[in-house]
């Protein structure tokens, strides 16, 4: 509230009634945005601070390709809701049987025909429930529980074929990248002796073709730049479409160079860990024998009858008139059937075993094959890098500096340049070798992250 004193002028006074007009109006519209875009803003960061942060792209480490896999694979995911619906099966595969009620109108006149309990000359009410002996709830709940185990293993199993793939197409991946980084030096080292034949081209201490044949050797390595870059870009969709990721989403780069290590200490190490069945698909396959045993067990139980009790009562109008108790035994009348069904139980079981025996065998041969791999590729690795990558590098800075005062032709100097990095890339593709085996070998130990 605005108060104003006798003394002052009408002159003044016109202000403070203006502003006391401005006091008691509505507020502008142009207000109230300003105002709301303000709270917006104030508000703002604290909004963007509560949502999410984004997922993180893999690619940068090995181990980020088998959190992401073991995350987000369709496949695997697929798996695990498989194996969560027949863990829901257990319970119910050894549970009683629903019971069963009747009741029975008897004494129905046919004149007068009703259907109504106290219309009739008798009402029977009856409640039965069978029971199965001799344990074979029990048998069937454990053949239930051995299959979810068999369903899990072959997860597992899968599992560790996805995490081989992925490795391998990360290696391969980062193989694209590092070997454009060395084809990348080849180009420069090549412009570099360009630079050095046309000084000397100049000088009339050399031809001018050792310019262009520089030129065209420039030329053919950046095609294969290309190319290369080509590899990686087709390991990037191939690596993505095994993570479940589409082709063109994005990888991060690696970090470092990937590191795939093998637990056991030789082959015949590898072997004898096979050999007493740690691989997922080894447990699977004893899993389903098992499981398969369990239903022989269970068939040869069905032998011996089961039983059904019930109760019941009678009802003569309005009122119960008698009680009833009812045994029934089940009479195993059909033995052939029977036989037959226990037959097959141990067929399966048979099979299974088998199937084991199998896998065993295809197991040992796929990891023998594999490390000798490895094992190839890494003494093959050392001595490029221990012997032949110092030598080549000591020809190539002969040939230059023999080069530059003319003891030799620029002939002989590319032919050096070209060895010393054409080691540099058989290091690098003796190392993908490497690591290629190295994963596969990886897969049939069983390593799961």
């Amino acid at each position: 509230m605005i108060l104003f004193s006798r003394k002052t002028s009408r002159r003044t006074r016109r202000p403070s009634i203006a502003c006391r007009v401005q006091q008691y109006s509505p507020i502008p519209q142009s207000v109230l945005l300003a105002s709301v875009l303000g709270a917006t803003l104030a508000f703002g960061p604290v909004t963007c601070a509560l949502a999410a942060p984004p997922e993180p792209i893999p690619g940068a480490t090995v181990e980020s390709l088998r959190d992401w896999l073991i995350a987000n694979n369709p496949q695997l995911q697929a798996m695990q809701l498989q194996t969560d619906a027949a863990q829901a099966g257990v319970y119910p595969a050894g549970a009683l049987p629903d019971p069963m009620a009747s009741i029975s109108l008897l004494g129905i006149d046919r004149d007068h025909p009703s259907l109504l309990p106290g219309n009739v000359a008798s009402t029977v009410y009856q409640v039965r429930q069978s029971f199965p002996l001799w344990g074979k709830r029990r048998l069937a709940r454990e053949a239930a529980q051995q299959e979810v185990q068999a369903i899990d293993f072959e997860r597992d199993a899968v599992a560790l074929d996805l995490l081989s793939q992925a490795e391998r197409s990360y290696v391969r991946y980062w193989h694209a990248g590092e070997s454009v980084k060395v084809v990348d030096r080849i180009i420069t080292l090549l412009e570099q002796v360009e630079d050095i034949a046309s000084v000397r081209y100049g000088l009339g201490v050399a031809a001018q073709q050792d310019s262009i044949r520089a030129q065209v050797e420039r030329t053919t390595t950046q095609r294969e730049r290309i190319e290369r870059l080509s590899l990686q870009q087709q390991e990037t969709a191939s690596l993505n479409a095994v993570l479940g990721r589409s082709a063109d989403a994005p990888l991060a780069e690696p970090a470092m160079q990937p590191v795939l290590a093998i637990r056991q200490a030789s082959l015949a190490d590898a072997l004898r860990n096979l050999e007493h069945g740690d691989h997922p698909l080894l447990r699977a396959d004893r899993a389903l024998a098992a499981a398969a045993r369990s239903n022989v067990e269970l068939e040869s139980r069905n032998r011996y009858p089961d039983i059904s009790l019930g109760l019941g009562a009678m009802q003569r109008g309005t009122a119960l008139d008698s009680y009833e108790v009812m045994l029934e035994v089940e009479i195993p009348f059909q033995q052939h059937a029977r036989r037959e069904r226990e037959r097959r139980s141990r067929l399966l079981e048979d099979a299974a075993l088998a199937r084991a025996e199998a896998s065993r065998v295809e197991l040992q041969g796929r990891l023998g094959t594999a490390w000798m791999r490895w094992s190839s590729a890494r003494e093959q690795r050392q001595l490029i890098e221990n012997t032949l990558l110092p030598q080549a590098d000591a020809n190539f800075k002969s040939a230059l500096a023999s080069y530059q005062v003319g003891e030799v032709d620029f002939a002989t100097l590319l032919a050096a340049l070209q060895a010393w990095q054409g080691a540099d890339l058989a290091r690098l593709d003796t190392l993908r070798d490497e690591l290629l085996s190295a994963a596969d070998v990886r897969a049939i130990e069983g390593n799961l992250p």
